[in-house]
């Protein structure tokens, strides 16, 4: 049992999918922090200076506070701002895997098409060429 498991930990793909789900958290990370520090921000100054994730609903009369993180430990909130910078963040974390994937699949398409073009331009080895005239010799005997 622990020769299939070293088996199963030694398979390129568990490797690839622990190098993509760590690299993926900090990229996580990353785009949380281009959200929260720079987008919203902004859109914030767009829209009247105000930040959205500060925007809740009570849902309980207990609840008297005016920022969300002392509203939650008040009662239930109905955080509908924190919901669209976590939408926003989605937006432009699925924006970015977008792009990569398209500039990927750009570069293979190229790549490609370089290895049919050097193919086709190839001529074929000598011996296949020696094997090429002596069958047309032959034919024409």
């Amino acid at each position: 049992m622990l020769d299939e498991f070293k088996t199963f930990i030694a398979r390129g793909n568990v490797m690839d999918l622990a190098v993509g789900v760590i690299i993926g958290g900090a990229f996580g990370l990353i785009v949380s922090s281009l959200v929260e520090d720079i987008v919203m921000p902004i859109v914030g100054v767009i829209f009247g200076g105000f930040d959205f994730s500060n925007y809740f609903l009570p849902l309980s009369s207990n609840v008297t506070a005016t920022t969300l993180a002392a509203a939650r430990e008040q009662g239930a909130v109905f955080a509908y701002g924190n919901f669209i910078t976590v939408l926003i963040n989605f937006l432009i974390l699925a924006w970015i895997i977008f792009l990569m994937v398209k500039g990927v699949n750009t570069l293979r398409k190229s790549l490609e098409h370089k290895e049919e073009k050097a193919a086709e331009a190839a001529p074929p080895p000598a011996d296949v060429q020696l094997l090429t005239e002596i069958r047309d010799l032959l034919k024409t005997r």
